[in-house]
């Protein structure tokens, strides 16, 4: 399995996110209010707004460009806008982050 330390629970602030940059791939990494981490490619399928720097709300975060609303779990885009996201399956253990890389959920 292709895991990769990105960080530390503490570096992420609850509804937060982070950049995380592995290779040319840019990532945003997000903490949400029940804890759990969430990872999705750091673009927004609209206008390639950097997602990483939206709001988020529950499962979900606004583009800071245009405030589409996208799903963190699934990567897709809610109605009425359309597209998707590529989502990465987050790893936490004890205070350490991992990235899987394989095994990529496909999306859209």
């Amino acid at each position: 399995m292709n895991a990769l330390f990105i960080g530390t629970v503490s570096e992420i602030p609850e509804r937060g996110g982070k950049v995380v940059r592995i290779g040319e791939l840019e990532l945003a990494v997000f903490r949400l209010s029940d804890g759990s981490f969430r990872a999705v490619e750091n673009r927004c399928p609209h206008r390639g707004g950097p997602l990483s720097e939206g709001v988020v709300s529950g499962q979900m975060v606004y583009c800071p460009l245009h405030e589409w609303k996208i799903d963190l779990t699934d990567g897709k885009v809610q109605e009425p806008d359309f597209g998707c996201v590529q989502t990465y399956p987050v790893e936490v253990e004890g205070d350490r982050i991992r990235i899987h890389l394989d095994g990529m959920k496909a999306t859209g």
